[in-house]
């Protein structure tokens, strides 16, 4: 019966989820729930004492980084930057080769720290427009932006500053840079396999006469000629991200040491930080700081002329994805306490190894939850213990534990409930019946990539 409690309140939340209703609502209704069948006298201190004070530690850590990163991709949008790489990418690959150029144009901005709800929005009228002139069925789109931005930028090239490669350092004490080669052998796994996918699905229409297709919704408008900046400025805030990231990777730790004490006045209690913990967080917040100033010092006219509107927008949705991903990091908190979890983890526990156990336990969260960063915060804060245990006895980095637990975020979080995909389908105007297969299967792809990385770890001893 405990077990079922728990498996209980995962599915109403996945239900809920799926149906559109707001998890922060409906996760500690779920997590409540569940307390309330083990035992209803322990609901008012469970949900103080643990629901809320979880929820309130994954903000105080990671709000930061997703307010940064919404107002740093917001700003490169209102420069123009945006569509200055986009043009730029387009002429250098060419226009006949749309689905490679779209995804291509999804890993720089996500790489140098744009949102990729961001680059839903900036990328589709682009991929809208190169699909068309190349009569390539529009319900290729999603899946084409999906390889680009929720792939090997999220969490496989070492460095990328998106979440679902920051949360892990907290846990692990790595930092964004963790098992590089690892990284880099999974992202060029994800795009070759990738690129040959839709490539395939791209054949297979043309010769069945299908087009781009009409009558469908939510079109974008043709592509004005204007006047953009010089591709070369657009690019350097993503390089500046990405350099400062590992700047301060380096500096931060050896300018504050393993640890750091504060007092403003004397006599005062001292504050004291682990810097180990937080080295990464600071790291790409510095880095993210550093980028919005850099676009702000080249584009200061045309942003600041719609900066207080634009980033009122960008605020709101750092603050409800935070809240998402905190509300789904309280509820994995309770069900890691209860009875029935003792189950679920013992169940995990009989898979011996520890990488393809972390890998496991994370992707199969992160798709109940339908969140990259939920169900990877909720597997770590309930297991992450467990799985350091298991790589010291035999020897694994914690570097190895982070690219994998990062990866493995980022395989079948993308089920239909997922947030970016229902945001995706949105903008581009397209159903799931139309289109969810080719995401579907760039979820596979993602997933599969991850046992591909443990086995070329086992093999050759690379991180």
């Amino acid at each position: 019966m405990s077990f079922l409690v728990c498996v209980g309140a995962l599915a109403f939340l996945m239900f809920v989820a799926y149906r559109g209703f707001s998890v922060i609502l409906f996760a500690p209704i779920a997590a409540l729930g569940a307390v309330l069948l083990t035992d209803p006298s322990a609901v008012p201190p469970i949900f103080t004492g643990l629901f809320m004070d979880k929820m309130v530690g994954f903000v105080k850590l990671y709000f930061p980084v997703f307010l940064l990163g919404a107002v740093f991709g917001k700003v490169i949008e209102l420069s123009g930057f945006s569509k200055s790489i986009v043009s730029a990418v387009i002429k250098l690959v060419g226009r006949e080769r749309a689905m490679m150029s779209i995804v291509l144009v999804c890993i720089l901005l996500t790489y140098g720290g744009v949102s990729l709800f961001v680059v839903v929005f900036a990328v589709y009228p682009f991929a809208a427009e190169m699909f068309r002139q190349g009569n390539i069925p529009k319900r290729l789109i999603p899946g084409t932006i999906a390889l680009g931005a929720f792939t090997v930028t999220m969490d496989s090239l070492p460095g990328t500053p998106q979440i679902q490669n920051i949360i892990p350092t907290t846990f692990f004490k790595t930092d964004a840079f963790a098992a590089p080669w690892l990284g880099t052998i999974g992202a060029v796994f994800i795009l070759v396999v990738g690129i040959l996918y839709l490539e395939w699905r791209r054949k297979v229409a043309a010769a069945a006469g299908e087009g781009y297709g009409e009558g469908h919704s939510n079109e974008p408008e043709a592509i004005h000629a204007e006047v953009l900046p010089n591709p070369v400025i657009a690019l350097l805030p993503l390089v500046m991200v990405g350099v400062l990231n590992k700047v301060f990777t380096m500096l931060i730790p050896t300018f504050y040491g393993a640890s750091n004490q504060v007092a403003l006045t004397d006599g005062a209690k001292p504050l004291v930080t682990q810097v180990s913990a937080v080295a990464g967080i600071w790291a790409v917040e510095g880095a993210l700081l550093a980028g919005i100033l850099t676009v702000l010092a080249f584009a200061w006219k045309p942003v600041s002329q719609r900066f207080a509107e634009g980033t009122k927008a960008a605020i709101g949705g750092s603050l409800l994805a935070s809240m998402n991903t905190a509300s789904e990091y309280g509820f994995g908190a309770v069900i890691a306490a209860l009875p029935g979890f003792l189950v679920i983890a013992g169940g995990l526990k009989a898979i011996p190894n520890p990488l393809v156990n972390e890998a496991i336990t994370v992707t199969t969260l992160a798709g109940v939850t339908g969140s990259a960063s939920g169900g990877m915060s909720i597997a770590l804060a309930a297991m992450a213990d467990q799985f350091i245990t298991a790589a010291n006895a035999t020897g694994i980095p914690m570097e190895v534990l982070h690219r994998v637990a990062s990866m493995a975020s980022g395989g079948m979080d993308t089920l239909p409930h997922n947030g970016a995909v229902i945001t995706l389908l949105g903008v581009t105007g397209l159903t799931h019946r139309q289109s969810y297969g080719d995401i579907f299967a760039i979820t596979c792809i993602k997933t599969l990539a991850v046992f591909v990385v443990i086995a070329v770890y086992y093999l050759t001893g690379i991180v």
